[in-house]
């Protein structure tokens, strides 16, 4: 399977943001996995959350049409009630095959003032097509006990909007994660100004592919080197 992270900036122009991320998931192969940063679309968009949590209902609709014979991850800005949830959306060959909200909300970006968090037993492993797919958005990577409910999963995802002060926590901890678990790490951050980018693939033996260059990060994912790895550093991971 094609692992694809992207590395995009956010725009104001909420419609520019889908046009730009449909371009890019179109320009990559069938089979693909794509994984977009954190609320790419729209950004953490406190004065118009309204307006965003509209809009994304109408990108999910784009987003189910898009994901034939492809899987994509993205985060949007969701409305339930009068509470705004950070939901993850996995989309496969035009269906809607997980969800979950971000759990650990980001105090430095106030985030608790404006978002609902999300429930703990949604983030967790889930099948896609016999594939191990988990996720843990952005800050919920720097917290162990997160790691442990993730533990056996083939394919980790990170989606983030992660500061450039912070640039080498995020790389670290991303490819820490990828060693621990044994596992592929798919990570897409964004690439505004003050973002630190760093999306990319990290290989179940620590191995990273990142281009800070590009919008578009790509890699092959050999599902052999799990079990390979599991097999000769065997950590109790081999029949997860």
């Amino acid at each position: 399977m094609n692992l694809v992270a992207l590395q995009t900036k956010t725009s104001d122009d909420f419609k520019k943001n889908l046009k730009k991320l449909k371009e890019q998931i179109q320009s990559c192969e069938d089979g693909s996995f794509i994984l977009a940063p954190e609320v790419c679309l729209t950004g953490f968009a406190y004065e118009r959350m309204d307006e965003a949590a509209e809009f994304a209902q109408k990108a999910i609709k784009k987003l189910k049409k898009y994901s034939e014979n492809k899987i994509i991850a993205i985060t949007l800005i969701e409305k339930e009630d009068i509470e705004f949830y950070n939901t993850l959306y996995i989309f496969h060959n035009k269906k809607i095959v997980h969800t979950q909200s971000k759990h650990k909300l980001f105090p430095l970006g106030d985030e608790p003032d404006y978002f609902t968090k999300g429930k703990l037993e949604n983030m967790k492993i889930v099948d896609i097509d016999g594939l191990k797919v988990a996720t843990l958005i952005c800050f919920e990577v720097r917290f162990p006990e997160f790691w442990l409910k993730v533990q056996g999963a083939d394919l980790i995802l990170n989606p983030s909007m992660w500061g450039v002060k912070r640039k080498a926590h995020f790389e670290t901890m991303t490819k820490a994660l990828a060693v621990a678990n044994q596992c592929y790490v798919l990570t897409a951050n964004g690439a505004d100004d003050n973002m630190a980018k760093g999306s990319g693939i990290i290989t179940p033996w620590g191995d990273e592919y990142r281009n800070d260059s590009k919008d578009k990060i790509e890699h092959e994912m050999d599902l052999s080197e799990i079990k390979k790895i599991r097999k000769y550093i065997d950590i109790g991971l081999r029949k997860k």
